[in-house]
């Protein structure tokens, strides 16, 4: 995401200006329910009417007259540049802008932050949609872009499989697939991942990562799950103790090599595939010991020599030949035929 925009004017000042059209108490309506007062809290309706005893549907009236009576004033009217270049700045943001995303791009200062969205709402080109299932709270100056956008998103969820994961580059060319008749100055990296970002149903793991939000894989909770996606992203077996050092610098948490280990062990995402070396099950490994896989090797294959079977096995486990011909040795499970073959019990 980019740096913070410097505005040319102040949000505070440009506030107590349009402010200055209300009633005493229309203007501390207004200032408890956008935090605009000196200690910068925003009060809900009921403890608005429960300070001036009335309805909660009374202190929404006189919200909304006095924010009419601001868009009617002389004093709006001398605002138009600032609106107009609140404006130019949403658009050069992408036209639609999760709104915590957008305040903090305008202000990294909470109570500033309180002072924009205020001049966002009283501003009559600025539409916000709240929060639902599918969106986050996001404010857009243009309906008919936004409407594209949101349908991009809805398209390119249902095209995601549960668990499925993409990587940064390939969800962004996916997403421009769906937006081939969007104005091209808005198709850029950074623009494209500000609109997803208004997405409750697609997310981003730690690891740059994007899928379904529902996903373990992006909204990992636990340490097999952190383990998952370590192992996924080093994309080839890897000892237990790397794992635990992978969690702690990815995901800023406490990771002991043994809780680590033993977390693997008793997950079936994971196979043990050498001394301490540990695989993900999808990747095609059979399970079990050395004595296991050898009796899976056969059942498939049928009679196998020892060097054909020492080379299958080395395909699935990280182990010693010795290891394997121990194994094979082992009466009580496999018999050697006339022809050199092995065979199970």
């Amino acid at each position: 995401m980019s740096e913070k925009i410097n505005l040319s004017f102040k949000p505070k000042q440009a506030t107590k200006h349009l402010l200055s059209v209300l009633n005493k108490r229309g203007r501390d309506v207004v200032e408890s329910r956008y935090g605009l007062g000196p200690k910068s809290i925003r009060m809900t309706l009921d403890a608005i009417g429960k300070k001036y005893g009335i309805t909660r549907e009374r202190v929404r009236q006189i919200e909304n007259h006095s924010l009419i009576a601001i868009r009617k004033s002389k004093e709006y009217k001398d605002t138009q540049n600032i609106f107009s270049e609140l404006k130019a700045l949403v658009l050069e943001l992408g036209g639609i802008v999760e709104e915590k995303d957008l305040l903090k791009h305008l202000s990294k200062d909470p109570t500033t932050q309180h002072h924009l969205n205020f001049l966002l709402v009283v501003g009559e080109e600025f539409k916000r949609e709240k929060e639902d299932e599918e969106f986050k709270h996001r404010w857009h100056v243009d309906s008919e872009l936004a409407k594209k956008i949101q349908n991009a998103i809805r398209k390119l969820y249902s095209k995601l499989s549960d668990d499925e994961l993409i990587v940064e580059g390939d969800l962004i060319n996916n997403f421009l697939e769906e937006i081939k008749d969007v104005n091209e100055k808005y198709k850029n990296e950074e623009v494209i991942k500000r609109w997803l970002a208004i997405s409750h149903k697609i997310g981003k793991n730690p690891l740059g990562e994007w899928g379904k939000s529902s996903s373990a894989n992006v909204n990992a909770k636990g340490m097999r799950d952190y383990a998952f996606l370590v192992i996924r992203k080093h994309g080839s077996p890897i000892h237990f103790k790397e794992v635990a050092k992978a969690i702690s610098q990815y995901f800023d948490k406490k990771a002991h090599v043994a809780t680590t280990h033993n977390e693997l062990i008793k997950d079936p995402r994971f196979v043990l595939v050498g001394r301490g070396l540990y695989a993900l099950a999808e990747w095609g490994y059979m399970s079990g010991v050395v004595k296991d896989v050898i009796k899976k090797i056969i059942e498939k294959e049928g009679p196998l020599s020892k060097d054909k079977i020492i080379d299958k096995v080395l395909k699935e486990r990280y182990v010693k030949e010795n290891t394997i011909m121990v194994n094979l040795q082992n009466s009580k499970y496999f018999k050697k035929d006339k022809d050199n073959k092995y065979h199970i019990v």
